[in-house]
């Protein structure tokens, strides 16, 4: 959501979940790795744990949350 005015704040939602680079990239955790993992096999199980970069279409929304990230 776009701010119009005011005192610049941070969704703090946002700023639990995602992390920005140094080189301005946008950093997220994958999904699937909560529960059911019994049936998952150790490789898929591993690779859940890597974190991943967020799309570029999605990264614009993700900083306006993050009025102090930087970048």
């Amino acid at each position: 959501m776009a701010r119009a005015a005011g005192k610049a704040k941070t969704r703090k939602g946002v700023a639990k979940r995602f992390k920005v680079t140094g080189t301005g990239r946008v950093i997220r955790r994958k999904q699937g790795k909560r529960h059911l993992n019994r049936r998952k096999n150790s490789k898929r199980m591993r690779r859940l744990g890597q974190s991943a970069l967020v799309a570029k279409c999605d990264e614009k929304n993700i900083k306006m949350d993050l009025p102090f990230c930087g970048k």
